[in-house]
């Protein structure tokens, strides 16, 4: 069981939310905070496998809520996925360095708030499709370290194709390998750049310039086709 802590100052969504997720067999709801602070203390208290966290909370907002627990001595360190909307996109680039493990959309359809979870609970990442790409563009402005040295052409291809948002599923199609492959690929990446996770490995490339603007980038839209997974999901 998927235990989540639910952290938004709208109490209409939090509450919208928690009865997208009650039929969900294997996601419980254990917390609600209001606010950053109390999302600090729900986090100590019921210890949630994975955090929904809103960007812009009151007394403390998410971002800070979400560097206090990812910090390395934090005692417990759940999977932070944020939940926005378009208007937070300026405050993504610096919750990915904070360590946040995905990023959904306030509007996303339950499937998609569902597999968030899921992802981030499996060590993996979902970042919303429609903001996928534009999200991973805007790191390019950042300054970021040199190329690494150490990756082989091959998972230097797998980075480019997670950074330009397709599935691992995609990813080997693409290639002419098998899943499997890419996630060892992606394993050994992940070692190698000292990554946290997916997120990572994709703003790497696009701070970097290995990951460059192309005409198809991002599966269709999750909400629009029920049955789609997309964006930096890891099958």
């Amino acid at each position: 069981m998927i235990r989540v802590l639910l952290a938004d100052d709208q109490q209409i969504v939090r509450t919208g939310m928690a009865m997208i997720l009650s039929v969900e067999d294997d996601i419980e709801v254990v917390a609600q905070a209001r606010d950053g602070l109390q999302a600090l203390e729900m986090n100590a208290l019921h210890r949630p496998g994975v955090v929904l966290m809103d960007i812009r909370m009151p007394r403390l907002n998410g971002l800070d809520a979400l560097r206090r627990l990812t910090r390395p001595y934090a005692e417990h360190r759940p999977q932070v996925v944020m939940v926005t909307t378009f208007d937070d996109e300026e405050y993504l680039a610096r919750a990915v360095e904070a360590g946040a493990c995905g990023f959904i959309l306030k509007d996303s359809g339950p499937r998609l708030l569902a597999e968030a979870i899921r992802a981030a609970a499996a060590g993996d990442a979902m970042v919303s499709p429609s903001i996928t790409v534009r999200l991973l563009r805007r790191l390019r402005t950042s300054p970021g370290p040199a190329p690494a040295t150490g990756l082989s052409p091959r998972e230097e291809e797998v980075v480019l194709l997670l950074a330009r948002g397709m599935t691992n599923s995609e990813i080997a199609a693409a290639l002419g390998i098998t899943v499997g492959t890419v996630k060892t690929h992606l394993t050994n990446v992940q070692a190698k750049l000292t990554a946290r996770n997916r997120v990572e490995i994709a703003a790497w490339a696009w701070r970097t310039g290995l990951a460059e603007p192309c005409a198809q980038t991002v599966s269709p839209v999750a909400t629009a086709v029920p049955s789609a997974r997309t964006g930096l999901t890891s099958r």
